[in-house]
């Protein structure tokens, strides 16, 4: 096929049609309606089901049903509504369900803007839905990475039977870059013989729950769910270093703030200021070993977090290097994005002027 010019919100609908999913289930939100209308355009040319329906919630609810019948099922929204979706979620990793779920953010708390933020990360990573249970949660700073991630979401989803998230935001869904589809890594699916369809009486019956009466059982079964996370943060960790070698300050930085962020380095290299990027692609699991090993670097004095929000993952980056270098925030929020050239002036800041 080669290269060609897409949208953020366009490049991951096609990459899940691409990925297998064939069951796609959805309500209006901006700015994610992309992935709703390529999905209403493309799914029924390769046999599949796009649905909006009533509601987030009926649409989470949805993608329930049809993943726990063994198939690829997909659904996106945006910040307000992914909160309306998370009893459902909760409900998914309680059945020990893969499904995929895409989150294009925008400013909150409540309606908030349509602009980009990056105020879900507490939400995604620590808070998506009651009870004891993790998301697998990832995020893309290219629209090429979009795709690759979207087919890693569907893999490692189904591989540990724990739903996946791409948080992405109103920036990366909107703007479009040359995406190349053969990049993709197409997977068998993974063995899907807990799944509740048809058996015709050659093999147990499959009953999807996740009501546990005796207290007992409901402790066993969330223990070896977490016997499997423990797996998957041993396992499935992806992180870039960028200059880090001989930095005296690394920014960490996720997602589109990422690339502001490299950019920012670039600057101050070229002023001879040491500095380099540290950036998390699996936001859970969270790269916290690759953290402390640059913390422990006699070279490296500062931790510089910059994110779309007030500094939520702050204390994953104060717990991940043991607190033995500071760690200082710098960010904007309400869909406001920081230029290069500040985050190069706080950069200075903190190094005392240096440049």
């Amino acid at each position: 096929m080669g290269k060609v010019l897409m949208k953020g919100n366009e490049a991951v609908a096609e990459a899940g049609i691409r990925c297998g999913c064939r069951h796609y289930f959805g309500y209006p939100i901006t700015p994610q309606n992309e992935i709703s209308a390529y999905m209403a355009k493309n799914m029924p040319k390769v046999g599949g089901l796009c649905l909006q329906a009533e509601s987030e919630i009926a649409a989470i609810n949805m993608v329930l049903g049809a993943a726990a019948s063994g198939v690829r099922a997909m659904t996106s929204s945006s910040s307000p509504g992914i909160s309306l979706k998370s009893e459902g979620l909760s409900y998914i990793a309680g059945c020990d369900l893969p499904c995929l779920v895409v989150n294009v953010q925008r400013g909150g708390p409540g309606l908030g803007g349509i602009q980009a933020a990056q105020s879900d990360y507490y939400q995604a990573t620590k808070a998506m839905g009651h009870g004891d249970l993790r998301l697998l949660v990832y995020s893309p700073s290219t629209i090429q990475e979009i795709v690759t991630l979207t087919s890693k979401s569907f893999d490692t989803s189904e591989k540990y039977r724990v739903p996946a998230m791409i948080l992405t935001d109103g920036v990366i869904g909107q703007m479009m870059e040359a995406v190349d589809f053969d990049e993709m890594v197409i997977s068998t699916p993974a063995d899907k013989s807990w799944a509740s369809c048809g058996h015709g009486d050659q093999r147990k019956k499959n009953i999807i729950n996740s009501l546990y009466i005796e207290p007992e059982k409901l402790e066993a079964v969330v223990v070896a769910r977490f016997k499997r996370y423990a797996e998957i943060e041993k396992n499935e960790v992806m992180f870039e270093e960028y200059m880090t070698d001989d930095a005296e300050l690394i920014i960490v930085s996720y997602g589109i703030t990422a690339r502001i962020c490299k950019s920012a380095v670039n600057l101050a290299r070229k002023q001879n200021v040491k500095v380099g990027l540290f950036r998390p692609i699996s936001l859970w699991p969270y790269p916290s070993d690759a953290l402390l090993n640059l913390a422990k670097k006699d070279i490296t004095k500062h931790f510089l977090v910059s994110e779309l929000n007030m500094g939520q993952m702050v204390d994953d980056v104060k717990v991940s290097t043991h607190c033995l270098k500071p760690v200082s925030f710098y960010g904007r929020t309400g869909g406001m994005l920081p230029a290069p050239e500040e985050i190069l002036a706080e950069i200075k800041k903190i190094l005392g002027g240096k440049a």
